[in-house]
């Protein structure tokens, strides 16, 4: 990545080689993209002394880079309060004695240097210009990275500009509304991003898929001159008309934003003692004695693995699609849970729920789902059928109800006639459970097979045993002849 960017930088040198040589010495960027969060983390570097910017709550991989390269952290920039994942500023400000920095109006119950508007942060030969840049969040801050010329080179955006979009301006604590916050936005677009020279590296914290914007682009770093052709956001446009286009179309927040948010404002324990804890070898005994005392089970293998034997009660939220973020969306934060992993997984499982603020794992049953099995233990499952065998039951069975765990926007773009759309993150709520009938039988389906089966682990925790689940989702279905498939424009016509 970082021969890529300096590249860019002195590609126009007559004596490149060197130059490029030079320039790695001065300048070092490193982007750290996890891609079940859509996020991404910074370390740049010059001259031994370094900084992160945004990082993540397991922190290894800066402290270890730090070490390759025999570089000093000495600041942690944080672009804002977070809400969709923890951030490892403060284990990392212990580890390595580096400051906290965060912008203007920012509070915090921990000792943190609040910039000013303007200020320069000096980084080896290279300089960091303070960007106070509201409308995410009042404390969004931009940090501009230039040269040893001291000439602008790249842009460290946070949440205010995405490749092809712009922070949602609905996830303020205060009292704002979206409206206020988008108007204030506006301001920050015209006043501090469009003025910014085209050749500037925009180096945002999220890519595609991040719950953070609502038309993210499919690249995780773009330039300003890029933007300014193609996002819809920086386009000339009156202000009425820029909190029209920002505003509408957004879907409902993650209920864990506002959680995470509030962690990253007061701090939290130290991810050693958490992942100690949670990856905790628990006898069958031990399990069984934490789930009477009110321990929800969480299992995490692959979602074919889990259908066909879990234990009961289990929540399937499995390693293999976005983790973290569904267990946010689903797990209350306020309850204990022991796990339920494959061999070897017990710690990245710990881990990528510590990133969304989970700290109450009381540990992984020991030998996993086979141990259990083997002993003899009660088990669960649910059954699979594929999309053919929907469509066969579905002329001669009335009480067969479709239920689709897609978002709204999806089902909208085509669905099972009849379907009932029943999106996942709205089931946390025990009442949309309970609306089917006993009589019925639930066919549950999302788009490939992996929402599905949380969807089903939900229903059947709640006593619901009348269901399938259809293997390969809505990308199946829609492949069977058979298969009558409405969209929303067609309803309304």
């Amino acid at each position: 990545m970082h021969f890529k960017l300096n590249y860019e930088a002195v590609a126009k040198s007559s004596c490149f080689f060197l130059s490029l040589i030079f320039k790695l010495h001065i300048m070092y960027i490193k982007q750290f993209y996890t891609n079940c969060l859509s996020e991404a983390a910074y370390y740049i570097e010059s001259e031994g002394e370094a900084i992160v910017i945004d990082p993540l709550r397991d922190i290894d991989a800066y402290l270890t880079l730090a070490k390759e390269r025999n570089a000093t952290i000495t600041y942690i920039f944080e672009t804002h309060f977070h809400a969709d994942f923890v951030s490892g500023h403060l284990d990392l400000a212990k580890q390595t004695g580096a400051k906290i920095v965060f912008g203007p109006n920012a509070t915090t119950d921990f000792p943190i240097h609040m910039a000013k508007d303007g200020e320069i942060i000096p980084l080896g030969k290279l300089e960091i210009e303070v960007m106070h840049t509201p409308g995410h969040t009042l404390e969004s801050t931009c940090y501009l990275l230039k040269d040893e010329n001291k000439q602008p080179h790249a842009i460290f955006t946070g949440d205010t500009l995405f490749v092809g979009d712009v922070g949602r301006p609905d996830l303020s604590s205060g009292d704002m509304t979206s409206h206020d916050l988008a108007e204030i936005m506006y301001d920050t677009i015209q006043e501090k991003i469009l003025p910014l020279a085209d050749h500037i590296l925009v180096y945002p914290a999220h890519g595609p898929g991040s719950s953070c914007g609502k038309n993210l682009g499919p690249n995780t770093h773009s330039t300003i001159g890029e933007e300014k052709q193609t996002n819809y956001a920086l386009q000339p446009q009156t202000k009425a008309a820029f909190v029209e286009a920002v505003t509408t179309g957004l879907s409902k927040a993650p209920v864990y934003f506002a959680i995470n948010a509030n962690i990253n404002k007061t701090g939290y324990d130290a991810i050693d003692t958490v992942v100690k804890k949670g990856t905790t070898a628990l006898s069958i005994e031990a399990f069984k004695q934490l789930v009477n005392d009110g321990a929800l089970i969480v299992d995490t293998r692959m979602a074919t693995v889990f259908t066909e034997g879990f234990i009961p009660g289990s929540i399937f939220i499995g390693l293999e699609g976005r983790f973290a973020e569904w267990a946010g969306n689903i797990l209350p934060f306020d309850q204990k849970m022991v796990l339920v992993t494959e061999a070897g997984k017990e710690m990245e499982t710990v881990t990528r729920l510590t990133r969304v603020g989970f700290d109450k794992m009381e540990g992984c049953l020991n030998g996993g789902y086979e141990h259990w099995l083997a002993s003899g233990e009660a088990i669960d499952m649910i059954i699979d059928i594929e999309a053919d065998e929907l469509m066969m039951d579905l002329p001669h069975d009335e009480n067969i109800v479709v239920v689709d765990v897609r978002k709204e926007n999806e089902y909208a773009d085509g669905h099972l006639e009849d379907a009932v759309n029943l999106p996942l993150h709205e089931m946390t709520d025990i009442v949309q459970l309970a609306q089917f009938d006993e009589q019925q039988s639930l066919y549950i389906h999302c788009a490939g097979g992996y929402r599905s089966v949380i969807a089903a682990s939900l229903f059947k925790r709640q006593g619901t045993n009348n269901l399938r689940n259809i293997l390969g989702g809505w990308a199946k279905i829609k492949l069977e002849e058979k298969a009558k498939i409405v969209t929303e424009a067609s309803v309304s016509n």
